[in-house]
């Protein structure tokens, strides 16, 4: 008897269920770039809500996996349990790597020397690099007195024009998020340059698509020479300054890491603007977020950095409705699972909302920011909104910085009513999917 069918192995219409039910809604929405319509019928529908049944139902027939499904031409392991999470990423890079097939297609388009999709000493520099310059291990950038000043100044321009209507849409936020995004990485000089960060959304779109999309030699480089200006200038206050003192070798490519943080700040954006959702929706938290920015300083690192309920919140805001729709991994060797074995080049599948909104969760379905500060979060390794592990992201702490101190500063200074979508109500199971573009809010003065 063959090894591998000592695991179980799904049947080609439970595999077919997964494909059309799981994986093909998460394609259409736009893995790398969303698209806005399949984003709205994705909510409507709550796909992610009979995505998460399906595999619960795969998993009381097939017991707790690794199970095999056979999809898109390939032969994978679907996770159904959080122990077998916390493995995978535990055992990050080796052997089970990020630079997973699928996501090398598709990151290659404007990232082909991301450390995301390295591997090897490739890899294990480059994720030095990157950890050096994003200062992994530290709550609080050395620049972060720099970026909490720009942030402000941002969030100040974006509610002038907020006040001229009374409105708040995903139509006028991420724009000024875009231009705190740009002159954090690349500083001041690069506020309004559209066009680099309207590039690398082409070459996304492109990436949504995989190895099923040429890729666009003379765009990337395009898009590479706008980086470039604003990284030769290495303006003090932005990461393109660390980057031009961080050391490197021939292989780091510091440019080529570039991509990957502006790419994972526009998930920030998502993210944010969702929280702002939820604390609009959940008066009890709210209560909390501003009492704990009460009589702190704006302008202090370390009163921000204390803020730590409004820090749980985005996490929360990630956990109910992941910006990582699936994590994928690829064994780079024979791996034993339960006695059955594995083979080398297997890709294993996570869907995060799976696992995040687990009914054995109390909290699955409410906004409980308090799982972030009291370690029931940090004892589930399948919670994991920036991954976790020696895989987990190195700019955790610089995007929960930025994104902590744009939300304080919002919240500090107007009160926020949810006009769309009305379902977001503290007394009730809050929808698996959310769709970020159709949230508007009503703006007025604070109380």
């Amino acid at each position: 008897m063959s090894s591998r069918t000592s695991l179980p192995q799904a049947t080609a219409a439970d595999s077919m269920r997964v494909a059309l039910t799981v994986l093909a809604p998460n394609v259409a929405r736009g893995v790398i770039l969303r698209r806005r319509p399949m984003v709205a019928l994705a909510a409507k529908v709550d796909a992610d809500r009979h995505a998460s049944r399906l595999l619960r139902r795969l998993r009381t027939r097939y017991g707790t996996g690794p199970l095999w499904i056979d999809v898109l031409g390939r032969r994978a392991l679907l996770l159904l349990d959080a122990e077998h999470v916390g493995r995978v990423l535990a055992e990050t890079p080796q052997p089970f790597t990020p630079a997973n097939r699928e996501k090398r297609a598709a990151l290659a388009h404007f990232q082909p020397h991301g450390v995301l999709i390295s591997r090897d000493t490739e890899r294990d520099e480059r994720r030095r690099f990157n950890e050096t310059v994003l200062e992994a291990d530290r709550p609080a950038h050395h620049e972060a007195a720099a970026f909490l000043a720009k942030t402000r100044e941002e969030v100040a321009a974006l509610l002038g024009e907020v006040d001229a209507t009374g409105r708040l849409t995903w139509q006028r936020f991420h724009p000024a998020f875009w231009r705190v995004v740009r002159r954090v990485v690349l500083g001041d000089a690069a506020r309004d340059d559209h066009q680099v960060t309207d590039l690398l959304d082409k070459l996304r779109s492109d990436a949504n698509w995989a190895y099923f999309h040429p890729g666009r030699g003379r765009l990337r480089e395009r898009f590479a020479r706008g980086l470039s200006a604003h990284l030769e200038r290495a303006e003090e206050g932005s990461l393109a300054a660390r980057l031009a003192a961080t050391p490197s070798t021939d292989g780091t490519r510091p440019q080529g890491q570039v991509p990957h943080w502006l790419f994972a700040f526009d998930a920030a954006a998502i993210a944010a603007f969702r929280a702002l959702a939820l604390l609009a929706t959940h008066p009890r938290q709210r209560g909390l977020v501003r009492a704990e920015l009460d009589g702190r300083d704006p302008a202090s690192v370390p009163d921000l950095v204390s803020a730590v309920y409004l820090r749980a919140c985005v996490l929360e805001s990630v956990r109910l409705w992941p910006t990582t729709l699936a994590l994928l991994r690829d064994s780079t060797a024979p791996t034993e699972w339960g006695g059955s074995h594995v083979p080398q080049g297997t890709p294993f599948l996570i869907l995060t909302s799976f696992f995040q909104r687990d009914p054995a969760l109390p909290y699955a379905d409410a906004f409980t920011p308090e799982v972030w500060l009291d370690g029931r979060a940090d004892a589930n390794w399948a919670l994991a909104p920036f991954s976790r592990g020696p895989g987990h992201c190195p700019g955790q702490n610089l995007v929960l910085l930025v994104t902590t101190a744009l939300l304080a500063e919002l919240v500090r200074q107007r009160d926020y009513q949810l006009a769309e979508p009305s379902d977001l109500d503290p007394g009730r199971p809050l929808p698996h999917t959310l769709d970020h573009f159709a949230l508007d809010f009503r703006v007025t003065p604070a109380r």
